[in-house]
């Protein structure tokens, strides 16, 4: 689960000015909330919604954080003709679901069809900030108490994660690695990915030797860069160095 604010540290760590669009996906944040299950395709079409709206004409840079960085690259593919530039920061595709897995796959979605899922209440936004640091060692004090303010929202008992618990919800179908690389292929505009160097997500994929080479083999022109001391929420853990690498490479006109 997250919010847009979440990207405030990293804007407020940019050195240019620009025109910045921060959406929080349907389901996510203040947004509104379907209350029923979500399927991933239904973010693209509000990606698309967005760029219509802000940017009918004119190519878009697109920046996102793990699903608005798979987001954005799956777009950059599918509308080759709509993006300039890509940034993905630790959005580079989940494991894939091996065929055997779609019988546990369905019984689980028929299963939280009746038993739909519930947010965990904290007593407290101070409880909820404890929270996020645990799971975020290079998260600041004062970082996690503004997150907080964003992450959470009122709850009968306390507060709970800003976001429509069906997010928590497994789908029914699974991650087709070979679809996305077929998309990221179609992709024509240069594209960076930032990891961040103590990220999960460097962890799961040295468990698949190959499957990272073999992903950014897919786009025409990649580029990547490693930020230290942080994991997989790297823009709450050194914006300055993500702000840094957003304007490194993003052209100035």
């Amino acid at each position: 689960m997250d919010v847009s604010a979440s990207f405030q540290f990293t804007v407020d760590a940019l050195a240019r000015e620009w025109n910045i669009i921060a959406p929080d996906w349907r389901g996510f944040g203040p947004s509104d909330w379907l209350r029923r299950p979500y399927f991933f395709a239904e973010h693209l079409g509000d990606l698309e919604a967005i760029l219509n709206h802000y940017s009918p004409t004119e190519l878009a840079r697109l920046a996102g954080h793990s699903m608005g960085g798979i987001l954005a690259c799956l777009y950059a593919g599918i509308r080759p003709d709509r993006v300039r530039q890509v940034v993905t920061l630790e959005g580079f595709g989940v494991a894939p679901n091996p065929p055997a897995m779609a019988p546990e796959r369905y019984r689980k979605w028929l299963d939280v069809l009746q038993a739909p899922p519930r947010m965990h209440v904290y007593p407290d936004r101070a409880a909820f900030a404890r929270r996020l640091q645990r799971s975020d060692p290079f998260l600041t004090p004062a970082r996690a108490v503004f997150l907080a303010e964003h992450l959470a929202t009122e709850a009968e008992g306390g507060v709970v994660w800003n976001g429509d618990p069906w997010h928590k919800a497994p789908g029914p179908y699974p991650f087709r690695l070979e679809e996305s690389m077929a998309v990221w292929r179609q992709v024509a505009v240069p594209v960076r990915w930032v990891v961040g160097r103590d990220s999960w997500v460097v962890r799961d994929f040295a468990a698949r030797p190959g499957d990272w080479e073999a992903r950014r083999a897919c786009f025409a022109e990649v580029d990547e860069q490693w930020v230290e001391q942080a994991g997989h929420m790297l823009h709450h853990d050194q914006p300055e160095a993500v702000a840094g690498l957003i304007e490194d490479f993003l052209p100035r006109t």
